[in-house]
């Protein structure tokens, strides 16, 4: 109990200033946010035609260094939208991870493909480069320049990382095993804005990378996701993909293919803007509070989850790992009865009834992550 005691002191003098509860992650609104909103409504283009779309788009791109940025209805949407971009059909094959947050393999699904899993880095808790190359080497075989699993007969399309809390994965690695495969590389970098890896933004080694903006990301706009690309042309296909793939017209309605409503609306672009001037700044203050955590826990010996030396996390949510299973449920069971807002780890993709049927490489550190992994509260504080 000592320990536990310890942490929930710590937290709450991080957080003085919420008295009774604290939350996992709260967003933090600080500049432009409400006159911007305001000057949304008050042009009356609250919907997905509006300067302020244009203007977070370019702010995502200059910020990130990407060509293009695409903004769309959330992170869930950004994803499927550049499994279609892609190329991804239906009876295609994704490789992903089973540690990661169920949109990563719902978007796979959207787009009528099958998931394959392969293993996670017990230091990055992101796709394990060596599973990945280890399962293709043994697994599938290139026709025409195209990757075919050999137990399935099916194209691997694509392969979908997930950058975990804002942790980098050995994304130069999975790209270069990819290029080896003809295998199109997307970053699932939802919880990943302002992170990097060997000076270059998460989102931006493969052909797309994806942002979320739920509520609860580092920067939201309510509910809002994103593609970045460096492809002139592949942007101009999600945009038109993103707008029920209509025609540009003065009047008429006519569509050229099967489109999506997942257009951002202006609204949430205004606020998301706003939170794009703060980004700095956040970041800042979340590098300052893991800094706290991390000298904190090393003071009583408990297990803080840290940057690695060649990136740079933006601490979306802080993590801790426990010894088993059982420590991590008392840790939970302790910090949420004291009104400290806890959560563990996702469950595995592979547990799920929906996914347990698909083809899976040896899970051991995903399944070991899985037992031990606990976030924090990771909230800005000023």
């Amino acid at each position: 109990m000592g320990n536990y005691n310890k942490v929930i002191q710590k937290v709450r003098d991080l957080f003085h200033e919420q008295k009774e509860f604290i939350p996992l992650h709260i967003p933090h609104f600080s500049g432009n946010e409400k006159k911007y909103v305001l000057e949304c409504i008050d042009s009356t283009y609250v919907s997905s035609v509006g300067q302020f779309v244009n203007d977070f788009e370019q702010s995502i791109a200059d910020f990130t260094g990407a060509k293009r940025c695409i903004v769309c209805v959330n992170g869930t949407n950004a994803i499927h939208l550049a499994l279609v971009a892609s190329g991804v059909e239906a009876g295609d094959e994704v490789i992903t991870q089973p540690l990661t947050f169920i949109a990563t393999v719902n978007a796979i699904s959207y787009a009528h493909a099958s998931p394959v899993f392969v293993d996670v880095d017990k230091d990055t808790m992101g796709m394990s480069p060596l599973s990945l190359s280890k399962f293709l080497d043994e697994n599938t075989i290139l026709k025409d320049d195209i990757c075919f699993n050999k137990s399935t007969g099916k194209k691997i399309r694509a392969c979908l990382p997930m950058h975990t809390f804002g942790h980098s994965a050995r994304i130069d690695e999975i790209k270069s095993i990819c290029d080896k495969h003809h295998i199109i590389l997307i970053e699932d970098a939802a919880e990943a804005i302002g992170s990097s890896y060997k000076g270059k933004s998460l989102g931006t080694f493969g052909l797309m990378g994806t942002f979320s903006f739920n509520g609860n990301k580092t920067i939201t706009t309510g509910g809002g996701g994103a593609v970045i690309t460096d492809d002139e042309d592949l942007a101009d296909k999600l945009k038109h993909l993103s707008t029920q793939a209509k025609i540009p017209h003065k009047w008429n309605y006519v569509h050229d293919q099967v489109g999506y409503n997942y257009r951002m609306p202006n609204l949430n672009a205004a606020l998301g803007l706003a939170q794009m001037e703060n980004l700095e700044f956040i970041l800042i203050q979340k590098r300052k509070l893991a800094s706290a955590y991390q000298e904190f826990f090393s003071s009583i010996d408990m297990n803080f989850f840290e940057e690695r030396a060649d990136e740079k996390s933006n601490f979306w949510l802080n993590a801790v790992i426990l010894e088993n299973k059982e420590q991590q449920q008392t840790f939970l069971t302790e910090l949420n009865e004291a009104g400290v807002m806890c959560r563990p780890i996702w469950e595995l993709m592979t547990e799920m009834v929906m996914f347990k049927g698909c083809q899976k490489t040896n899970l051991d550190n995903a399944r070991w992550l899985s037992q031990r992994v606990v976030n924090i509260p990771s909230s800005v504080v000023e």
